[in-house]
């Protein structure tokens, strides 16, 4: 692939045109927006949370940290349920998603992202338009897996944050599959063991009832802080809805990865920087 690097003087000027005249905007949302966000995986707010364990195992950043092999269950969910809190059930520390679902305010639209926070839910974005599609901090599942079940972890993650003592929830708190008495485990798209449930495949089924509908018409197909890392959930398909269809408008904005394949250079935005910043710059304006 080549890549195109668009050189037009005024991209944001073109951006706002775009969304004023889509029949419909399809977000495409990757960990960037959420760094946008402060939801930063290192540096202070890492050090705030995890000090201990900075100090205890070495643990570098939170990506890391839930790959770390903890001896015991009793400190696996001490880890897990103090990243689960601040990332799934604490609101980001900048308004970023909320910014953006003002953008999106009085138009058409649906969210395909590769994020697992659920930040777009806290900010006030409709469930039915939301497709995740690597999992939930906010589910466990079977680590077998035994069946195609989640559970909802808030009131027992609370519990774990608020009880932990040493690095060490209380034993009884450890969570065991209801059906079989596995432990649980993490409901993220690591390896072939996660569940997709009921809820997965009616977010799916809805995501491809939207494409059906807004086939051919005027599609902005925003794209916001998708990395190279799972590039066939978001980046490959939207570039391929833009080169099927003439009427769409593929807009990347992106923190030094804003960039598009030449056969769609035409059709594209790219716009290079802080995620936050431009779109309350594309807000500005708008209806």
């Amino acid at each position: 692939m080549q890549k195109f690097m668009p050189t037009c003087s005024d991209p944001l000027v073109r951006a706002k045109q775009a969304l004023e005249q889509a029949d419909t905007v399809l977000v495409g949302a990757g960990s960037g927006l959420s760094t946008s966000a402060g939801l930063t995986y290192s540096g202070a707010r890492f050090q705030e949370h995890f000090g201990d364990f900075i100090r205890k195992y070495g643990i570098r950043d939170l990506y890391s940290g839930g790959f770390y092999p903890f001896e015991t269950l009793e400190g696996y969910w001490a880890w897990w349920s103090r990243h689960i809190w601040i990332n799934r059930y604490e609101k980001a520390p900048k308004p970023v998603y909320e910014e953006l679902l003002g953008l999106l305010r009085g138009k058409e639209y649906f969210v395909l992202t590769t994020n697992v926070d659920h930040q777009f839910q806290l900010a006030g974005f409709d469930k039915k338009r939301l497709f995740y599609t690597q999992g939930d901090y906010g589910l466990w599942q079977c680590s077998k897996p035994c069946c195609q079940k989640t559970w909802d972890n808030e009131n027992m993650v609370r519990r774990m944050v608020a009880e932990q003592k040493e690095m060490r929830i209380p034993s009884e708190l450890i969570p065991y599959c209801p059906n079989c008495g596995s432990p649980m485990t993490m409901n993220l798209r690591s390896d072939d063991t996660f569940v997709l449930d009921e809820g997965w495949y009616a977010a799916c089924s809805r995501y491809e009832d939207f494409l059906r509908q807004y086939q051919g018409l005027r599609v902005v197909l925003l794209e916001l802080g998708v990395g190279a890392n799972t590039p066939g959930v978001i980046k490959y398909p939207f570039w391929k809805m833009a080169a099927r269809n003439p009427n769409a408008t593929y807009l990347c904005i992106n923190l030094s990865e804003a960039y598009a394949p030449k056969e769609i250079a035409r059709q594209s935005i790219c716009m290079d920087g802080d995620i936050g910043n431009i779109l309350c710059q594309l807000a500005e304006g708008l209806a």
